[in-house]
C-alpha cells in the first residue's frame, strides 16, 4: 500500500464529524466484515431503517462508505453499502497542516465562527446539545 494522502481540513472535519458518533462507528466497524443490505444492517445493529439511513448518508458523505442500488431475483430493489477504502495518519503535525487549508465553511456548508468570537463552532447548539443527540430518538 502506497503513502497516506494528507486530508485538507475539510476533508479531515467531515471524516472526524463522522466518526464522531457512535453509532456510526458501530456501523463502519459492521461493514468492514464485509458488505450489507440495509434492513440486514439496520438487524444487525438493532436500529431502525430510518435512523440508520441519516447515519449511512453522513458516512457516504464523508467517503467512508460506498451504497449501490441492486436488484434481487425477485426484482425488489436492495440498497448495499460496504466500506470504502480509507486510512488517516492524525498527528499533530498532518492536524497542523490540514488546519492550514481550512476554509470559511463548517463540515455541513454553513458559514464558521469567526476565531473567538460568538456561536458554537463545535457543533454543539447555545443550550449544550449536540446535534446527534435529537437525531438518535427519532
Amino acid at each position: 500500500m502506497g503513502a497516506i494522502e494528507a486530508p485538507s481540513g475539510d476533508e479531515l472535519l467531515k471524516v472526524l464529524a463522522a466518526l464522531g458518533n457512535p453509532h456510526r462507528m458501530r456501523i463502519v466497524a459492521a461493514l468492514a466484515g464485509g458488505r450489507n443490505y440495509v434492513s440486514g444492517l439496520a438487524r444487525e445493529i438493532g436500529m431502525s431503517r430510518p435512523l440508520l439511513h441519516m447515519h449511512l448518508q453522513r458516512l457516504e458523505a464523508a467517503g467512508l462508505v460506498v451504497g449501490t442500488l441492486e436488484l434481487s431475483d425477485s426484482g425488489k430493489a436492495m440498497k448495499f453499502f460496504e466500506v470504502a477504502p480509507f486510512g488517516y495518519a492524525l498527528t499533530p503535525q498532518a492536524v497542523a497542516e490540514a488546519a492550514r487549508t481550512l476554509t470559511d465553511r463548517a463540515p455541513d456548508g454553513r458559514t464558521a465562527a469567526p476565531p473567538g468570537g460568538g456561536g458554537a463552532q463545535d457543533g454543539t447548539a447555545q443550550h449544550g446539545t449536540a446535534p446527534d443527540e435529537k437525531e438518535e430518538t427519532q
